[in-house]
């Protein structure tokens, strides 16, 4: 899996992931988020778009990374899942836990 992660100017964090989040993938995910987070950046969104599988060893570390943003005040939002990473958190009834939006201002609206 590759990750990137962008700031906007707002404080926002926005990681970009390509790949598969699964077993394999997740440790780096979650040392990134937590990197993060020790870093100030408590508002971080995750853009789902090009992961093309996600297992539920991914599912852990989103979860994960959503308890790290929170207990810091802040959130972690899922943008723009694809298929089969929406399945997945339907299947799981995580869609409630972290709902999913279509873009990253939706997500964290600026202003």
């Amino acid at each position: 899996m590759n990750q990137s992660t962008e700031f906007r100017a707002d404080g926002v964090a926005v990681m970009h992931l390509d790949g598969r989040l699964n077993m394999v993938t997740a440790a780096a995910f979650r040392e990134e988020v937590a990197a993060l987070v020790a870093g100030g950046h408590a508002r971080i969104a995750v853009e789902l778009t090009r992961v093309d599988f996600m297992d539920s060893s991914g599912l852990g570390a989103l979860v994960g990374g959503l308890k790290s943003t929170r207990q810091a005040g802040g959130d972690l939002r899922i943008v723009a899942p694809s298929e089969q990473v929406l399945m997945v958190m339907k299947l799981t009834n995580l869609e409630r836990v972290l709902s999913p939006v279509s873009s990253v201002d939706e997500a964290f609206p600026r202003g």
